[in-house]
C-alpha cells in the first residue's frame, strides 16, 4: 500500500492540475492579506472559498483520477496485491496531494505576513485542519461514486450533483425546514441536521472559532452553547472523522467485490 501511495503521490504532484490548485490558493491568499491587511478578514474570506471549492475539486479529481487511472489499477490488481491495499493507496495519494496544496497555498502567505506572531494561528489551524478533513472526505465520497458507476459521464455526473447537493441544495432545504416548524423547538434537530452535511459543520467550527456566532443569531447562540464547548469540539471533529471512515469502509467493500 505504501508504495502504491507513493506513486500515485509523486504522480499527482507533478501534474499540472496540482500546480495551479496551489497557486489558486496562493495567489488568492497573498492577494487578501495584501488588500485587507487583516490577518481575521483574509481568514474569514478563505473559509468561503475553501469550503465551497475544496468539496468540488476533491471530488472532481478523486473521480477524474480513477477513471484515468484504470487500466494501471487493472494491472495491479493482476499482481499478487490484496484489493484493500491498492485502492488505499490510490485514494491516500489522491486526498494527501490535495491536502499538501491547500495546506502550502494557503500557510505560505499567511507564515510570510506574520502569523505565528499573531493571536489568530489557532483559528488559521482549524481552517487548515477543516480543509484537510474535506479532501479526504470528498475523495473518499468520488471513489466511492466512480466504483459504483463505469461509465464515466455518470460519474461525473453524480459527482457534480453529490457536490451541489452537500453545498447548495441541503442548506436551501435546511432553511425550509427550520422556517416551516419555527413554532417547534428546533435545538436538537438543528445540531443533528448539521451532523449530516460536512461541509455545514465544517463552516460552523470556524465561524465559531472566529468568535463571530452572534451573527448567526438564535441558532448561533445554539451552535456555540454546544459547539464552543471541548465536548462539542471533540464530538464535531469526530463526526468529520466518521465521514471520512464510513466511506472509506464502503468504497474497501465495494472494491472487494467488484468484477473488474
Amino acid at each position: 500500500m505504501l508504495k502504491i501511495l507513493k506513486y500515485s503521490f509523486f504522480d499527482l504532484i507533478r501534474s499540472r492540475w496540482s500546480y495551479v490548485y496551489f497557486l489558486f490558493y496562493l495567489i488568492l491568499s497573498s492577494v487578501l492579506l495584501f488588500l485587507n491587511n487583516d490577518l481575521s478578514s483574509a481568514i474569514i474570506t478563505l473559509l468561503n472559498v475553501v469550503i465551497v471549492l475544496v468539496p468540488l475539486i476533491g471530488t472532481i479529481f478523486g473521480v477524474m483520477y480513477y477513471y484515468d487511472s484504470q487500466e494501471f489499477t487493472q494491472l495491479l490488481l493482476a499482481q499478487p496485491i490484496k484489493r484493500k491495499s491498492i485502492f488505499l493507496g490510490q485514494f491516500l495519494g489522491v486526498a494527501l496531494s490535495l491536502s499538501l496544496s491547500v495546506f502550502l497555498g494557503l500557510g505560505i502567505p499567511f507564515a510570510l505576513y506574520g502569523l505565528f506572531a499573531s493571536n489568530l494561528i489557532f483559528d488559521f489551524l482549524i481552517l487548515i485542519v477543516v480543509a484537510v478533513f474535506l479532501s479526504f472526505i470528498f475523495s473518499a465520497l468520488a471513489f466511492n461514486i466512480a466504483l459504483t458507476n463505469t461509465n464515466k459521464i455518470k460519474g461525473f455526473g453524480y459527482a457534480i450533483l453529490l457536490w451541489l447537493l452537500l453545498a447548495v441544495i441541503y442548506d436551501g432545504l435546511f432553511l425550509l425546514a427550520l422556517m416551516y416548524f419555527q413554532d417547534y423547538p428546533l435545538d436538537n434537530f438543528t445540531l443533528f441536521a448539521t451532523m449530516f452535511n460536512p461541509i455545514d459543520l465544517s463552516r460552523i467550527l470556524i465561524l465559531l472559532k472566529l468568535d463571530i456566532s452572534a451573527l448567526l443569531g438564535y441558532t448561533g447562540a445554539v451552535f456555540k452553547d454546544f459547539f464552543g464547548t471541548l465536548t462539542g469540539s471533540l464530538v464535531s471533529f469526530g463526526v468529520l472523522a466518521l465521514w471520512v471512515v464510513l466511506p472509506l469502509w464502503r468504497m474497501i467493500k465495494v472494491a472487494q467485490r467488484k468484477d473488474f
